[in-house]
């Protein structure tokens, strides 16, 4: 099983929304994928129309109980988060091994799955170092903006600390636009930084403005059960085939 996480420390630039089609796609393609809410705010679950998860995460890193999975449809389940999670970084923070919790209990599900999706709260704190610490790769979505392109040294500078510390075949995979919108002269100005600063690990995929992006979360489901001929979708899908060629 490949283990992908999804992490910005940086809210609002579509960390869950790529989750959520990016596990959907690659569902879609015929892998079997877990799909797991990191963030107790648990936007990724209500987006897959769960809304009081019998049970959650949070139980797992707490008490040790296996991770609940849920089955949402053909090749693609979630491990749910609620407002429970929402205390968890002091709970376990003097607990011996904390940084190692999540990547114990993903063991149990690795002979299940060929994919495993992480999505991360927006910030770099004990959860997204447990979700960094389980995977093998990092893919950074980012909007084309001024202050989200300040905040990559300190993104970058974490996940090398981790693969000193942790787990040192942790690769930076890819880097990749939300919300784009090549109208824009900063756009242009921001993607010609990041391309010098990542070199070939931005991806050619660009995830464009799609209001049918929005309203497929609000509607329970992901954007190609939603509008699969939207440019949402098209993204997608797009984004999914280069990290499978990848």
């Amino acid at each position: 099983m490949k283990k992908i996480v999804i992490v910005n420390h940086k809210g609002g630039v579509g960390k869950t929304t790529s989750a959520i089609n990016i596990s959907a796609g690659l569902a879609k393609k015929g892998n079997n994928c877990l799909v797991i809410d990191a963030d107790p705010q648990s936007n990724l679950t209500e987006s897959f129309g769960i809304f009081e998860p019998e049970k959650d995460i949070y139980l797992s890193f707490s008490k040790g109980d296996p991770l609940p999975i849920v089955k949402i449809k053909k090749n693609l389940s979630i491990v749910p988060n609620s407002l429970n999670f929402a205390g968890i970084e002091l709970e376990i923070s003097a607990r011996m091994a904390r940084e190692t919790i999540l990547k114990e209990l993903i063991k149990g599900t690795e002979k299940d799955y060929d994919y495993c999706i992480i999505d991360c709260p927006p910030s770099l704190g004990l959860i997204t170092l447990n979700a960094l610490v389980s995977s093998d790769e990092v893919y950074i979505p980012m909007e084309a903006e001024y202050l989200a392109y300040r905040g990559i040294d300190s993104i970058v500078g974490i996940i090398n600390l981790v693969k000193k510390h942790f787990n040192p075949g942790l690769t930076i995979k890819g880097v990749f636009f939300t919300k784009y919108n090549d109208q824009r002269v900063l756009t242009k100005e921001i993607n010609n930084q990041i391309k010098s600063y990542f070199g070939d690990v931005l991806m050619k995929t660009r995830i464009r403005v799609n209001v049918a992006l929005a309203e497929s979360q609000s509607d329970g489901k992901d954007i190609f059960e939603y509008d699969p001929k939207s440019n949402g979708a098209k993204d997608y899908m797009s984004l999914v085939n280069e990290i499978l060629n990848k």
